[in-house]
């Protein structure tokens, strides 16, 4: 199966529940930025200029779980920042896993895995997920550091001998060379990288570096020549996501989704835009004004087609239709 079934009939179950409990807008994956602090600043990020002034700042344990209470998703992605710097990490993801019992994707540049990967035990709820935007020279060229992706190769083979589920994120950029992201993802089978996630990259205001960003257009081209040369590899990008990548398919953002919460409060509206936080999560989902946001309303969003916004979109539409029902499922047992 594309996903471990526990994670898959874990978030069907809550679906259903949350639908038939009639709530209209719910989240399926917190994301949690214990801290921003990180040890690299790349082209495409934004967080260290939206966080200036407060990069020293990190959120307790408990206030991480009580995030995680708050929100109810079955799913925690944790990022940052870099979440290994975050000294008390393996103790949030035993107790997310434990208590909690979430299931976990740790989103990492790979530098410090091998350093702290003692500290962390296999888990089937627990994934790495390994930051790489193409091979040697592209990804030291974004990341704007020698040796990283050597470092996080390393990290990947270390934590597959150890028996740890591992994933990668790709961020794809004006630049990107849709065969150079093949012959990475082979690579990485090679290593025995269990899935990859993809997306566009999102034009940040605050990035150092526009114009490595595409429009609708110039991403969708992108993605049919990626669609053809990714076939045979584990995508964790759903085929209703790859129809609207691709074009075949318009979807509207639910920016609720993937809300996320990190030492400033719960960030509104997404984890790409930043007009506000809120203290609580029940604020954060009840006073945002949600009709405000998306193409055609907030000029910001016009090319944004990024997984965070649609990927829970196309979860939901997913069960909306025969088709889309028999896609899916074939998609997640294949």
């Amino acid at each position: 199966m594309r996903f471990p079934l526990s994670l898959t009939s874990k978030l069907t179950a809550y679906m259903l529940s949350r639908k038939k409990a009639g709530a209209g807008r719910f989240p399926l994956v917190l994301m949690l930025e214990p801290t921003h602090r990180c040890n690299l600043a790349c082209k495409g990020c934004g967080r260290v200029r939206e966080y200036r002034g407060m990069m020293t700042a990190e959120m307790t344990v408990e206030e991480c779980l009580g995030a995680s209470r708050e929100c109810g998703a079955p799913v925690v992605s944790v990022a940052g920042g870099e979440p290994l710097v975050y000294e008390r990490m393996p103790e949030l993801v035993e107790r997310l896993v434990g208590e909690l019992d979430r299931h976990v994707y740790l989103c990492t540049n790979g530098l410090l895995v091998r350093q702290r990967i003692g500290e962390f035990k296999p888990d089937g709820s627990l994934y790495f997920n390994i930051h790489l935007d193409g091979l040697a020279g592209t990804h030291n060229l974004i990341v704007e550091r020698g040796g990283v992706f050597e470092e996080a190769m390393a990290a990947i083979r270390e934590l597959k001998s150890k028996g740890f589920h591992v994933c990668t994120n790709t961020t794809v950029y004006r630049e990107t060379s849709p065969q150079e992201i093949a012959d990475l993802f082979g690579l990485l089978r090679d290593l025995g990288v269990d899935g990859f996630i993809i997306s566009p990259a999102y034009s940040y205001s605050q990035a150092k570096s526009q114009e490595v960003f595409m429009d609708r257009a110039a991403i969708r081209t992108k993605f049919v020549e990626l669609e053809k040369l990714l076939s045979g590899f584990n995508l964790y990008a759903s085929p209703i996501y790859m129809d609207f990548l691709t074009g075949r398919r318009e979807l509207s953002c639910t920016p609720w989704g993937n809300p996320t919460r990190n030492p400033a409060g719960w960030r509104s509206p997404c984890y790409l835009l930043v007009d506000s936080h809120f203290s609580c999560f029940t604020d954060l989902m009840e006073k945002t004004p949600w009709g405000k946001y998306g193409p055609g309303r907030d000029p910001r969003c016009e090319n944004c087609m990024v997984h965070c916004g649609f990927e829970p979109t196309a979860a939901m539409e997913a069960g909306r239709g025969v088709r889309d029902a028999i896609r899916t499922f074939w998609w997640q047992i294949t």
